[in-house]
């Protein structure tokens, strides 16, 4: 059975995005954003952790009142500033999160990469990281500028060449990484534009995720 499940995330623009991964994969989602723009979510995100908590909470509760039985939190940076899985056992609710996936991959390099929409997210990131595997190397940048010209609409080409994202990516393979994580889920938008001018593999955790709802 098709139930439907609560997505997630900073803004309304990465909600959809969430939801339209869902429905491309034959699923559907039901949307949440949590703020109405990347700036005040990360505004949200420093607020303190009981404040945090109880906002997402309720969000999460009303999911459920409309039938979801899964969760997935489609934003970076939220997965790293919220526990969810307290909120998980809590309410007795699944959640997917991307530090899911970062969790699983860190065993498989020896050095990564990643650019996050802020500081809490690459924070996040590196811990879920270097708990899995303490021995990587890590290198890190965050792009809130990026956010907004996504957020925006700009093409993925300008946004690209603009934010010097190719230029950045390749002193990121210079020092050696093996991989680059996209650390925010707006970024999956200018994946194809990114990839085509570098030569560093780029992770994406959408298909993971998809792969950890479906085994829920």
């Amino acid at each position: 059975m098709n139930e439907p499940i609560a997505v997630l995330a900073g803004t309304p623009v990465d909600t959809w995005m969430g939801v339209e991964v869902l429905r491309k994969a034959g699923l559907t989602g039901i949307p949440f954003p949590v703020s109405e723009d990347p700036r005040a979510q990360t505004a949200f995100q420093i607020l303190p952790e009981a404040e945090k908590q109880a906002a997402v909470a309720e969000i999460l509760r009303r999911g459920m009142e409309q039938g979801c039985r899964k969760a997935l939190v489609y934003c970076n940076s939220m997965s790293a500033a919220v526990d969810f899985s307290s909120l998980s056992k809590q309410l007795r609710l699944p959640v997917v999160t991307p530090m899911d996936v970062y969790r699983r991959a860190a065993g498989a390099y020896q050095r990564l990469c990643v650019i996050a929409a802020n500081a809490q997210g690459l924070a996040g990131i590196e811990r879920t990281l270097l708990t899995a595997n303490p021995q990587l190397d890590l290198y890190g940048a965050c792009a809130l500028p990026a956010v907004l010209s996504v957020e925006a609409g700009e093409l993925p080409e300008e946004l690209v060449e603009r934010h010097h994202l190719a230029a950045l990516a390749d002193w990121f393979q210079s020092c050696g990484a093996e991989k680059l994580i996209l650390g925010c889920t707006h970024f999956p938008y200018f994946k194809a534009a990114l990839a085509a001018r570098t030569r560093l593999p780029l992770l994406d955790p959408d298909e993971e995720m998809l792969s950890l709802l479906r085994g829920l």
